[in-house]
């Protein structure tokens, strides 16, 4: 195939995907489906289309990061503080499993806890649609369950903005001034999103067609701003969706009005071209078996926890499966492998870890209650 030819089926595929996961009634699975895709596709893309379509995915990769902060609506410490301590147990129980898989997949000691952090984190937009429809659980105990989700998702993105800086330089002086950079520009995002909301408000009341495009123009750029700072684009973009996550306009929260631009194109792109980098023959492999071994072994290990060390749900027979609504991981996942990917060291070991975060995510959202038919998913909480 040429390159239009593959130009012309993504579209037509990032067209039809979000519909027909609707109509399966299962909305958190089209990311899982691009991946899965861009698998399939790989023998037929040439080595300048998938230069572009990973490079184009960068674009998504950083919207992706922005939209994960915008989805987190942080509570008071008061009510966080019980939850975010049982998911930091409940991270803390899995991590010598997943740390020995990470050494066999031949990581280096960081890269082990890249993995760690990425494999016991949540993604709340995915896993979202099963939580507002999961049956048998009083408020309480689905509120608990809810910020558990939210304290996972941090906890993986901050220990990985930590781990990723060791990770791509030796532990030395410059290690901690790129540390302290990270801080500095965290609180300059902190000190200055009053103005940001300002002007991304002024852009949605006063702008009409071009909204959209001058938003995510305006992201991008601040993320651009940040990494000169000394924070990576990518982190700068997850702090900067955390501080305006209570952006609307009438009535629509700010994720909305960039939807056309970031989740029915450039993010579906990212999830494509990762897909892309995943050398096809490790599904019918080693890898593959290897991959799918993994998964099975750290859900074993997650039911083990539920039954027995830190249950989560309410009655016996209400949380069987509750815990399956901490499983879907793939965005956090798909944020390691975009790091581990950019050392050839490496590659396989990442798109080992992304097998895994696929193997993992897909059935956990399939075992799920499905939600009602005809019924309206918030993707706000």
């Amino acid at each position: 195939m040429n390159g239009i030819e593959i130009i012309v089926c993504l579209l037509l595929l990032f067209m039809s995907v979000p519909d027909l996961c609707r109509w399966l009634r299962r909305p958190a699975l089209a990311y899982p489906m691009f991946v899965v895709f861009g698998l399939l596709i790989a023998p037929l893309t040439g080595g300048e289309v998938k230069t572009m379509l990973v490079q184009a995915g960068q674009m998504g990769f950083l919207l992706l990061l922005f939209e994960v902060g915008l989805e987190i609506d942080l509570p008071r410490f008061r009510e966080f503080r019980g939850p975010l301590a049982k998911a930091l147990l409940w991270a803390l129980l899995q991590y010598p499993v997943i740390f020995a898989l990470g050494h066999f997949a031949g990581l280096r000691w960081v890269g082990c806890l890249i993995a760690c952090a990425a494999l016991t984190g949540c993604s709340v937009g995915m896993g979202y649609a099963g939580w507002k429809n999961y049956p048998g659980l009083e408020y309480q105990k689905r509120r608990e369950i809810l910020l558990m989700m939210l304290a996972l998702e941090i906890l993986a993105i901050v220990l990985m903005s930590v781990e990723t800086t060791f990770y791509e330089q030796a532990p030395t002086w410059l290690v901690s001034l790129k540390l302290s950079g990270i801080v500095v520009v965290v609180g300059l995002i902190s000190m200055f999103s009053r103005r940001i909301k300002l002007i991304i408000e002024h852009l949605l009341k006063q702008t009409t067609h071009w909204r959209v495009h001058l938003i995510v123009l305006f992201v991008l750029v601040v993320c651009a701003i940040g990494e000169r700072l000394g924070l990576s684009a990518i982190k700068t973009a997850f702090f900067l969706g955390l501080f305006l996550s209570r952006i609307e306009h009438d009535g629509e929260p700010l994720e909305t009005y960039i939807a056309p631009v970031s989740r029915r194109f450039l993010i579906p792109i990212f999830f494509f071209a990762l897909g892309l980098q995943i050398p096809t023959e490790y599904l019918v492999s080693w890898t593959g078996l290897i991959a799918v071994g993994s998964a099975a072994l750290i859900m074993g290990l997650r039911w083990v926890i539920q039954r027995v060390v830190l249950p989560v749900g309410g009655k016996q027979g209400e949380r069987v499966s509750a815990f399956l609504l901490l499983c879907p991981n793939l965005t956090i996942v798909a944020l390691a492998a975009g790091v581990l990917l950019h050392d050839p060291s490496t590659a396989h070991a990442a798109s080992l870890v992304l097998l895994v975060g696929l193997f993992m995510t897909v059935p956990a959202i399939l075992m799920l209650p499905a939600p009602p038919k005809g019924g309206q998913i918030d993707g706000r909480h």
